[in-house]
């Protein structure tokens, strides 16, 4: 946001139509979605059990990979915003194939075989037996 409205007057926020936003956090970056929503700790969802939290991982990555996608097709004529939108998708991507990797890994290691050793020492043969 700062990168953006640097430099910018009053009027160039108004007419941006960044004046409510301005007012509340000026040229500082305030987390939301795109209809102003703020960011909430209730987006983040764990569930207690692996599985099912690399699975929401991987749809938030790729959630976030379609939102740059969006923005870059807004912003097709900038490159001071396509740049870093880049970057950022490209992170996205990253970071679902290493959620990705981390899911079939537990996936793997919950299916491993179990078994269960012990240490005890053989029993001495007390009946003479051979």
């Amino acid at each position: 946001m700062h990168q953006l409205t640097a430099g910018a007057s009053i009027e160039e926020i108004e007419k941006a139509g960044l004046s409510a936003y301005y007012t509340d956090h000026g040229v500082d970056v305030y987390p939301s979605s795109a209809a102003g929503v703020p960011f909430t700790a209730s987006y983040i969802a764990c569930k207690g059990d692996p599985i099912a939290n690399l699975q929401e991982d991987l749809a938030a990555e790729q959630k976030a990979r379609a939102t740059y996608e969006k923005l870059i097709d807004l912003c097709r004529d900038n490159p001071d915003v396509l740049d870093p939108l880049r970057y950022l998708r490209q992170r996205e991507v990253v970071h679902f194939q290493r959620f990705g990797e981390a899911l079939r890994g537990v996936q793997d290691k919950l299916a491993d075989k179990k078994f269960y050793m012990n240490d005890m020492k053989p029993l001495a043969n007390d009946c003479g037996c051979k």
